[in-house]
């Protein structure tokens, strides 16, 4: 998942905005205490979200695959007055130390937490969406994005994490793994869809940002 040379990656961090508290105990403690850490966005992504959110100023942001919680709390720093952001995961094991972050935060009335399949909850939605963050199970990446589309306003952002998936997208396709390979048709979807445009950052494990034209 890190591409950079560490010492780059140091200095970028030294020469960003610092992690908050409440993030940094989020941080810690998903590290100390949870499973599968590194599903984390972390400082210099959580950083990039909240920027997003901040140019944006979304009325709706809508996330799929919450984890414990800190890339929600970063796209809720730029939300507008009276936003929202609903944000779906299936791990309800988690929602006790998540709904607490949230609370931490200061976020937490401005958040509908929901906890179930994306792919029953999202039609359910009836809401037009400035921004979308894509970070849940990778064989759906393709599946989501076609559910959420028609929800996304014209000029509305939608972001998905994970496309460069520790380089191995670099595989040849015979030998991906079938993650790797939804990951890479998804690419590939992305890359030929005249609706948006697009580009991929070589951020963190790859974030693939689409605007709705």
């Amino acid at each position: 998942m890190e591409f950079l040379d560490k010492a780059i990656e140091d200095y970028s961090i030294q020469h960003s905005t610092n992690e908050d508290s409440v993030l940094s105990e989020l941080n810690r403690e998903t590290n100390l205490k949870v499973m599968m850490p590194r599903m984390l966005s972390g400082h210099i992504q959580g950083r990039v979200l909240s920027t997003f959110s901040a140019m944006l100023k979304p009325d709706r942001i809508l996330e799929i695959g919450t984890y414990t919680g800190y890339s929600a709390i970063c796209l809720c720093e730029g939300l507008s007055e009276g936003g929202l952001l609903y944000t779906i995961d299936t791990n309800e094991e988690l929602e006790g130390l998540v709904r607490n972050y949230f609370e931490k935060a200061g976020c937490a009335n401005k958040v509908k937490y929901i906890i179930g399949n994306a792919m029953n909850v999202i039609p359910t939605l009836d809401e037009t969406f400035d921004l979308i963050f894509i970070d849940a199970d990778k064989i759906n990446y393709s599946n989501y994005y076609d559910l959420v589309f028609d929800k996304v306003r014209k000029g509305g952002f939608i972001i998905v994490d994970n496309v460069l998936w520790s380089g191995k997208v670099l595989n040849k396709r015979e030998k991906m793994d079938k993650d790797t390979l939804a990951i890479d048709n998804f690419n590939k979807k992305i890359k030929t869809d005249m609706r948006v445009e697009k580009i991929l950052f070589p951020i963190r494990d790859g974030l693939f940002v689409i605007r709705k034209i």
